[in-house]
């Protein structure tokens, strides 16, 4: 989802008595350290692309190889992928090193044509080495649904996870423009599969303002694509109000599995507000004895149990050089003291006046 930088009654009170509304920094829990943080060049060329717009990336730990996506609508390059090397240990990130670069082809072969798709989160396959990735939906001409699509290693389309219907775009609900399906991880060995709607649905109400959270979904399905089970995702009001009464959001940017686990993962929320930047907040997530949402067609008002989320890491609270437009969120390799690694990346929307961030935390 593209963000710029700096240059409902009910729903709302049952937010605010979860503690969703949190309005200013929040303290990074003890075990979460910062490593290091390094950066790319601004439209930095790489074997005939321009690099930028990273809003996804991934780490195999067998394999040690790294993958990140750009979001690049097919605009400037066709949509595509880079796999790289990111030496991660105790003593930071960096330098990163580029290794090579893939289109995302369509069935047949060919490139996407622009504004046909965008792209947003890329995990490596555990069990294939093939490269799933999301793509959000748009209701604007040309109309498309969000989906959950699988590439050979080169590229090549493999085929697409069929996604719950309550997903699709029709005129009053399904995914809504710009907040629509950008977390994608592998849990249970890999033989689950699950993604997260940034904001909520349209029939679900109201997106996050200043005042008021709200409601968003997580899926987990099988890898043939067959649901099973579909949870409500409270998400926080947005940390601060524009001065200019300019635009501002929240909304979910990564998902990842916290282990084997299916009940556990990492929510990333990413907000920005015009004239006061962007804040980034990575939850700890249980889905125990939250309601299976699949089959309730509006959150609003619904009497449903969300998911139970605890603070890991406010980036607001490290000592970052800054805090850009954070979307991706992976596992890297372990430390010798038995740590597990956090690499972020940050999305620069091809702006000079962003940068592509990526950053270390070691979490315990």
């Amino acid at each position: 989802m593209m963000r710029t930088t700096v240059p409902t009654g009910l729903l709302a009170v049952a937010l605010t008595a979860l503690g969703t509304v949190p309005a200013s920094a929040a303290p990074t829990a003890p075990d979460v350290r910062l490593l290091g943080e390094t950066t790319l060049p601004h439209a930095m060329p790489f074997d005939g692309t321009t690099v930028g717009g990273l809003s996804g990336l991934d780490y195999d730990p067998r394999t040690r190889r790294w993958v990140l996506i750009s979001d690049d609508r097919s605009e400037r390059q066709p949509a595509r992928f880079y796999t790289a090397d990111i030496p991660v240990s105790a003593h930071g990130v960096g330098p990163v090193r580029l290794t090579g670069t893939g289109p995302l082809l369509r069935p047949g072969g060919s490139p996407y044509p622009p504004r046909t798709l965008d792209p947003e989160d890329v995990r490596w396959d555990p069990r294939t080495g093939r490269v799933w990735w999301t793509s959000e939906g748009s209701r604007q001409q040309p109309c498309y649904d969000a989906s959950v699509r699988v590439a050979e290693p080169d590229g090549r389309f493999d085929r697409e996870l069929p996604l719950p219907p309550n997903l699709r775009i029709t005129p009053d609900s399904g995914v809504k423009d710009n907040e629509s399906l950008e977390g994608l991880t592998f849990t249970a060995g890999g033989s689950l599969v699950a993604s997260s709607v940034e904001g909520p649905l349209l029939q679900d109400g109201e997106s996050p303002t200043a005042d008021h959270g709200a409601l968003s979904r997580i899926t987990v399905q099988t890898r043939s694509g067959e649901v099973v089970s579909q949870v409500a995702y409270p998400l926080d009001a947005v940390f601060a109000r524009s001065p200019s009464g300019g635009f501002s959001d929240n909304g979910i940017s990564a998902l990842l599995a916290d282990g084997q686990d299916p009940s556990r993962y990492l929510v990333m929320e990413r907000s920005f507000v015009t004239g006061v930047g962007n804040s980034i907040r990575i939850y700890q997530v249980d889905t125990r004895g939250a309601t299976d949402v699949r089959g309730v067609r509006s959150l609003l008002g619904a009497d449903v149990r969300p998911v139970r989320k605890r603070l890991l890491v406010d980036l607001a609270a490290e000592h970052l050089s800054t805090v850009d437009n954070v979307e991706g969120m992976t596992w890297g390799p372990r430390l010798p003291d038995g740590s597990r690694t956090l690499v972020l990346v940050s999305d620069d929307n091809f702006s000079p006046a962003q940068t592509t961030q990526l950053i270390a935390l070691a979490v315990r």
